[in-house]
């Protein structure tokens, strides 16, 4: 089964929907009419959404980290370069996996704390 959508609490939910949109292209999709507090829902993939909801006391967790909490999206490796320098123009800290694996990946911490992991695409299993 697919998974249909990851939900991230922001402070700020027009300006982590900006981010999002101008790294990842993720796009703004409609949201439900009936929620009393600041969303966003973007676009990830076919079937697939991240939803923002702003909370103004959002604090992030201290497992936000490789071997912790963290999101995982795949990317082209042809485009791993622009995809890195986009990302630190738009307030991202790029951060070094601390374990090797025979295909490319690397961490960013986004500007609410969250931990996403960046696989290049098509990679073969690690225990194949």
């Amino acid at each position: 089964m697919p998974l249909a959508h990851c939900t991230l609490a922001t402070r700020d939910v027009a300006a982590t929907a900006a981010f999002f949109q101008a790294t990842l292209d993720w796009q703004p999709i409609d949201r439900p009419g009936n929620l009393l507090m600041g969303s966003a829902w973007l676009q990830i993939a076919d079937d697939q959404e991240l939803h923002l909801l702003e909370v103004a006391d959002f604090e992030v967790s201290p497992f936000e980290r490789e071997f912790g909490r963290h999101i995982a999206v795949t990317w082209p490796l042809e485009g791993f370069g622009s995809l890195r320098q986009r990302l630190a123009e738009h307030g991202a800290q790029l951060i070094d996996a601390e374990r090797a694996t025979p295909f490319q990946r690397f961490f960013f911490r986004d500007p609410n704390g969250y931990i996403f992991e960046v696989v290049e695409s098509n990679h073969a299993s690690e225990t194949s």
